[in-house]
């Protein structure tokens, strides 16, 4: 009886302990997750990492475990600072992107010196994302500015991608007219899964979507084939996962103007 009361206790402390959570991302957010080490390729531990959003300022500050390791989860789509600080090094800052749905790589390696000294590291653009075993891209911000998109059908982006097809709503329910799904590798649309900043809006009885949004409210957009994680739900074809546009400490706005003039029009007959 007793070694059963000890063996209670015992996990009653292991479940009050703090636990070192993985980075992760979700279907609105994105992460970093990287390992800070020297010059021989040994890991630093408790290294003080300050992350920094560069559009609102937000700041979040981790430290390195005893692996050296790192990871700030949550964090919306963006450009981001993270700068490294270790007792007997150089500071380091490392300037990164963050995508929807993504987990990016942070690893750091410290040059031996005083603190006071900064290296600026300017992190890969192409990379290879180890973290994840999905089939995944992401449209970002300044491609949905420049890319021509006929209609301004916020959906007509995934287009963009191998393998994927937009279809007429109009074709699952006479309802549907004017909405759009996206049809994976073949697959019909109804089942594809379609969310904005977490927020499912994926019609569940015919398909498509349930609203429509403006592309210029749009600041990522991400597109999932394959081996999709469980944040997108009741669904094994595809999903569509879309980040909206968010204020800065920067005054900002956007105009379009759409139109179509017969004379660039297909004559008739």
């Amino acid at each position: 009886m007793r070694k059963l009361v000890l063996a209670l206790v015992i996990l009653g402390l292991f479940g009050l302990a703090p636990c070192k959570l993985r980075a992760q991302a979700t279907i609105s957010t994105g992460g970093i997750v990287g390992t800070v080490t020297d010059p021989s390729d040994a890991v630093v531990p408790n290294a003080k990492v300050e992350i920094a959003n560069a559009a609102t300022g937000h700041v979040i500050n981790v430290v390195t475990t005893s692996a050296g390791t790192y990871s700030a989860g949550g964090l919306a789509p963006g450009d981001y600072t993270a700068t490294i600080r270790a007792r007997g090094f150089e500071a380091a800052v490392l300037k990164l992107t963050v995508q929807i749905g993504v987990i990016s790589n942070g690893d750091i390696k410290l040059k031996i010196g005083v603190p006071t000294t900064t290296v600026t590291v300017e992190a890969g653009a192409v990379q290879i994302n180890t973290s994840q075993a999905t089939v995944q891209n992401s449209i970002t911000r300044n491609e949905i500015s420049e890319l021509p998109v006929n209609g301004r059908n916020f959906l007509d982006l995934a287009a963009l991608q191998p393998g994927v097809q937009i279809q007429d709503g109009g074709g699952f329910d006479p309802t549907k007219n004017g909405f759009s799904s996206v049809s994976f590798a073949g697959r019909f649309g109804r089942t594809a899964r379609i969310e904005v900043d977490g927020v499912d809006i994926s019609d569940e009885t015919v398909g498509t979507t349930t609203q429509n949004i403006p592309q210029s409210a749009i600041q990522e957009f991400q597109v999932e084939q394959s081996s999709l994680d469980p944040s997108t739900e009741l669904t094994s074809s595809g999903a569509v996962n879309v980040s909206t546009r968010m204020g800065t400490n920067r005054f900002h706005g956007d105009g379009f103007f759409a139109g179509r003039w017969h004379n660039v029009d297909a004559r008739q007959g």
